[in-house]
């Protein structure tokens, strides 16, 4: 493979754990020329074995190649691998995948900058598995024109979605999203649960969950708009409505033995909210008390 070919451009990945091996295959995969690093030499003998150049040390992989993709454990462990070869990045790319919060983005952001380098924070809203695929989202944040610049060789990762030139975005978004991934399985957990007190699969409930979670993207969209415009029109389901629901729910997960924690947590965050004088508003009034005064 030539380094050159302006189709596929040249790539280093510093970093192989699972995600790191996942996002060096895939774009092997995809023809790019990819040089990989790690701290364990050993991770990068099956990438040896796929075509891929294995540098010996940090600077070596950094002179490897315009862009630098890097995901590794933490923060910490990033400047401690990058910051002696911190010479080698002048003119280069930093595309940073390692989670960390938005605060900690700002700060690679200006330490990149420092240093000669451009860079964008990102995150891998899949697993290992699912990277390379289209329907995956990698999410960046930073600089447009480093972006669009790098665009077509990050879309071999994933779909790539930027969210704006703050560098934390990114991070700040996937903190967000995991944290309605997590409910959301706390949630059909619990109601898998609540059926299957009466037999009733999780094969069998789960088809109809997700069914039930399109119409519930629908009641986001509304409640969205009400968000930006803080008005919330009680003209679908009240908070009022909902709490009453949710007893129902209490009643049945408790008649059958099950641990209400989570369905009582989110009553008691509606009565906040009706207490603040918001029972006769949607449901996204809720958000309300959510934010901090």
């Amino acid at each position: 493979m030539n380094a050159e070919n302006a189709d596929h451009p040249a790539v280093t990945v510093i970093g192989l754990g699972s995600m790191g091996s996942a996002l060096a295959a895939t774009l092997l995969d995809r023809g790019h020329p990819t040089t990989v690093w790690n701290r364990s030499a050993d991770r990068a003998r099956p990438l040896a074995d796929r075509g891929a150049r294995v540098a010996a040390t940090p600077e070596e992989a950094i002179a490897a190649g315009e862009l630098i993709v890097a995901c590794v454990l933490d923060y910490p462990a990033l400047y401690s691998v990058l910051d002696p070869a911190a010479g080698s990045l002048a003119g280069k790319t930093l595309v940073n995948l390692t989670s960390g919060s938005p605060e900690q983005a700002a700060e690679a952001t200006e330490w990149a900058r420092s240093h000669g380098a451009d860079y964008l924070d990102g995150a891998i809203m899949t697993t290992p598995p699912g990277v390379g695929s289209p329907e995956m989202m990698f999410l960046y944040s930073g600089a447009r024109t480093v972006f669009d610049t790098h665009r077509p060789t990050l879309a071999a990762l994933g779909d790539p979605v930027h969210l704006g030139t703050e560098p934390g975005l990114a991070s700040l978004y996937d903190a967000a999203l995991l944290g309605l991934m997590w409910s959301a399985f706390t949630g059909w957990l619990h109601g898998t649960a609540l059926v299957g007190a009466e037999q009733a699969a999780a094969t069998e409930f789960t088809p109809v969950a997700i069914r039930w979670l399109t119409a519930v993207t629908g009641f986001m969209t509304t409640y969205a708009a009400q968000v930006d415009a803080g008005s919330y029109p009680g003209d679908d389901a009240t908070v009022n409505v909902q709490i009453a629901a949710i007893d129902h729910l209490l009643h049945a997960a408790d008649a059958r033995g099950l641990d209400n924690a989570l369905p009582a947590l989110l009553k008691s965050t509606m009565e906040r909210a009706r207490a603040a004088g918001h029972g006769s508003d949607s449901y996204a009034s809720v958000i309300e008390v959510l934010r901090k005064p």
